[in-house]
């Protein structure tokens, strides 16, 4: 057997969340320079004291025909892998099939799993929750509404004090296009060219990645300008990125200068001097891109921004769908690493879990626009939503996540960086906390992107070693990390010995 050579935190059960020892702990570990496993077969995983329930219901292949022939085609072309999983059960980080076997969650499903899955805390405010009122809507006033939105906003830097609850992140976006438009009496938007923000018709048009596309009229009024991605862009340097890892691409850049930045504005000014009106309604961008494949802009791209699209009336629009809630770790919002505050802000994904929730949050002024008409939502702000979403709130509070999204996080990054000198395959690290990128590559010179079949063999192997990770990027080529924010330094270690396994695996059968 694969086996971990260092056990630390070893009185310790895995599937807790990682409180105050693992953080004193952390440090120490990121000063580490050498890999600590061994090489063997398959890589051991760490322990949990977490029984599953044994299951008991329909068979795989009854849930494969029934996903053929009732479910929506498409979900047949979004199971991720040749052989499904079949997930049946699942706690903190760990999930489990209806075989019984043991997978560590590194995708969180897609980064809204925040704190553990079924975490004991927020499922108690639940099922409290769910004594007392499943529904009613925003008509009546009723406690868990208020109580959280005074809760969130309690979070939020002024003038950031005026909530919407939505169902999902794609409606948040929506509402935040209507809001822009109606304050400002401008129409277009712009956002990044690579860019997800959902696929509703009219976040579609922000989308700019034509996997998510389809052959109808959508988003009008949406324009995008050239990514300031520092690693695959036409140009990027070795301290561009806000980031514990740098590109390997090397510059000339003086101390507080980066002449990347400059171009990336330049290409900015150029769309708004060609593309655009004189007057727009707002630029509409992640902290950190997530689908796009955790891609991340020079340091003060967002600052100049910001400043040039206030200038033609525009307002800005931080999307935290998927860089919210601590995920980055050195803040709660992703924004805050920009050193910039939005006019409105999106988020949905970790806001309750895994439940289905979202949110717009935005200035007074901005609100008042839009309370130029009526709008009405069903089930935003639903009371079991409200209680597990304040659950949330105070559970990365109580159990120090934000904290371990950094200290776990950078030490993922700084030795994954070890991997990626080590394989010419493995182009880009980068990320912050637990939002993490690893963009494959047929070779660091050309920069080209690793072909889609060799993506999923290396995929397929993690998977079946107990791993399993996300896909983005405009072409498929990177791997995305965004576990629940109870991982453990064991789990990073045990991480660390797959993917090397499989990165390992795929070269020798090439």
């Amino acid at each position: 057997m694969y086996k971990l050579a260092s056990r630390l935190l070893s009185g310790q059960s895995a599937c807790r969340p990682c409180l105050s020892k693992l953080h004193l702990a952390s440090g120490a570990l990121c000063q580490k320079s050498a890999f600590r496993y061994v090489s063997a077969d398959v890589p051991e995983m760490p322990p949990c004291d977490f029984k599953p329930e044994e299951y008991k219901g329909m068979s795989k292949e009854r849930m494969m025909e029934i996903r053929r022939q009732l479910c929506n085609p498409m979900t047949m072309k979004v199971t991720y892998y040749k052989k499904p999983v079949f997930v049946h059960q699942g706690y903190m980080q760990w999930l489990w099939d209806v075989d019984g076997r043991r997978y560590l969650d590194l995708f969180a499903g897609v980064a809204t799993v925040s704190v553990g899955h079924c975490h004991p805390k927020v499922t108690a405010a639940a099922e409290q929750q769910l004594k007392k009122l499943w529904h009613t809507t925003n008509i009546y006033v009723y406690p868990p509404l208020h109580e959280y939105c005074e809760k969130l906003a309690s979070y939020l830097p002024d003038p950031l004090k005026v909530i919407y609850l939505t169902n999902s992140g794609s409606e948040a976006n929506d509402l935040a296009m209507l809001m822009a438009r109606l304050h400002t009496g401008n129409f277009d938007i712009i956002t990044f060219r690579g860019s997800y923000h959902g696929g509703s018709p009219q976040s579609m048009g922000l989308t700019s990645n034509a996997t998510y596309k389809y052959p109808v009229a959508n988003g009008l009024g949406c324009t995008n300008t050239m990514c300031p991605d520092v690693y695959r862009g036409p140009w990027g340097g070795s301290h561009c990125r806000d980031s514990p890892v740098q590109t390997i691409r090397e510059c000339s850049c003086a101390p507080g200068q980066c002449m990347a930045n400059e171009h990336y504005i330049a290409q900015l000014k150029e769309t708004l001097a060609t593309s655009v009106p004189n007057q727009i309604a707002a630029f509409f961008g992640e902290p950190i891109q997530g689908v796009g494949g955790a891609v991340q802009y020079p340091k003060n791209y967002l600052k100049e921004a910001y400043k040039l699209v206030r200038e033609r009336g525009g307002v800005c629009i931080a999307d935290e769908v998927q860089t919210g809630f601590g995920r980055t770790g050195s803040h709660f919002w992703g924004f805050q690493g920009h050193e910039v505050i939005p006019d409105i802000v999106t988020m949905a994904k970790g806001i309750g879990n895994g439940f289905p929730m979202g949110a717009v949050v935005t200035t007074p002024e901005i609100a008042a626009s839009f309370a130029k008409g009526v709008h009405f939502n069903t089930f935003g702000g639903n009371p079991v939503a409200c209680a597990v979403a304040s659950s949330v709130l105070d559970t990365i509070k109580e159990d120090g996540t934000q904290q371990i999204s950094l200290d776990v996080g950078t030490y993922l990054m700084t030795e994954l960086t070890k991997l990626r000198d080590k394989y010419e395959i493995i182009g880009d690290v980068r990320g912050k906390g637990l939002l993490i990128g690893v963009e494959m590559v047929k070779d660091k010179t050309s920069r080209d992107p690793l072909p889609p079949e060799a993506m999923s063999e290396i995929f397929e192997d993690a998977k079946d070693m107990g791993v399993l990770m996300g896909k983005g990027g405009i072409y498929g080529q990177t791997f995305r990390i965004k576990p629940p924010m109870c991982i453990t330094m064991e789990d990073v270690d045990f991480f660390l010995a797959v993917f090397n396994k499989s990165v390992q695996n795929y070269m020798e059968r090439r």
